[in-house]
């Protein structure tokens, strides 16, 4: 295995480990807002996330978070709260599935980004697997979602695909803590006073939940940064797909929520485009920086 094919392969396992994170914290926050607003759960989670953070801040030291980009971390902040407000209120009007197919936009988004602001050479494998994984999440859509529902999950998609974008550029110039630090205390403060405005007190379970939630979103950024370290972003976009078969799972064993037939369709679709990517990228050993 040539050192760029092993670069290739951990990156990608990387972004994997990210994906199954994100699949549970879905379910956790599915089950911590009932009887607390979409607001307050986004504030607890990223308060969380910026408390388990500190111990770490102390041990390798205050310089851990100085940033000569404080203006691009606020920005991060900034386009993490708006994705995680849209996702947390989404997840309330449509089941873990269908908001998890609809997300999966996020790559197309990705590819179009990176052309402009990555200056990243695509190869067609790439255009064509996110194009055709597109398709299937057309044909995998309920036909009762709402163009309402859809909306609240493509202002998520984009936000995120915006974040993964700033993720990539600015991995290697920013340390791990400070990228992992900052996104989380602007979105505390951001989400703050609009969960004020529906507080409700939080039960001792709830709030165990949350402070999982927030450990699983800090667990979340570090395996998408470690990736992006080692691969473009572009080259992990369409593993996001894979997505769709571990959240389609986790959702059906905890909520029971069984996919429909054009959800079936749907990953008909994706998974061997899914293949196909991988194996063109194996086979080729693209693992460029």
């Amino acid at each position: 295995m040539t050192n760029n094919l092993r670069t290739y392969m951990l990156g990608i396992g990387w972004f994997i480990l990210s994906l199954v994170t994100s699949a549970f914290n879905d379910v956790i926050a599915k089950y911590a807002t009932v009887g607390l607003g979409s607001m307050e759960v986004t504030f607890f989670r990223f308060f969380f996330s910026t408390l388990t953070l500190i111990p770490f801040v102390f041990y390798y030291g205050l310089s851990t978070i100085k940033t000569s980009h404080f203006f691009i971390q606020i920005s991060r902040g900034v386009l993490l709260f708006l994705g995680m407000v849209s996702w947390t209120y989404g997840l309330n009007l449509v089941p873990v599935s269908t908001a998890t197919t609809i997300s999966f936009s996020i790559p197309l988004f990705v590819l179009v980004l990176a052309v402009f602001f990555l200056d990243e050479k695509i190869i067609w494998q790439r255009w064509f697997v996110t194009i055709v994984g597109f398709i299937g999440i057309i044909v995998a859509l309920h036909p009762d979602s709402s163009n309402y529902e859809v909306l609240i999950f493509i202002v998520a998609s984009i936000s995120f695909a915006s974040l993964d974008i700033i993720n990539k550029k600015f991995v290697i110039k920013e340390s791990m803590i400070a990228m992992l630090f900052y996104s989380a205390l602007v979105t505390s403060i951001l989400a703050f006073p609009l969960a004020l405005s529906n507080w409700k007190d939080p039960g001792l379970f709830q709030l165990i939940l949350l402070f999982i939630l927030g450990c699983g979103g800090n667990l979340i950024l570090f395996f998408l940064l470690k990736a992006f370290a080692l691969v473009d972003a572009t080259a992990v976009a369409p593993y996001r797909y894979f997505e769709l078969a571990i959240s389609s799972s986790v959702a059906y064993i905890v909520f029971s929520e069984i996919p429909d037939h054009k959800s079936l369709y749907g990953v008909a679709i994706l998974i061997p485009t899914t293949l196909f990517i991988a194996w063109s990228e194996t086979k080729n050993g693209k693992a460029k920086n």
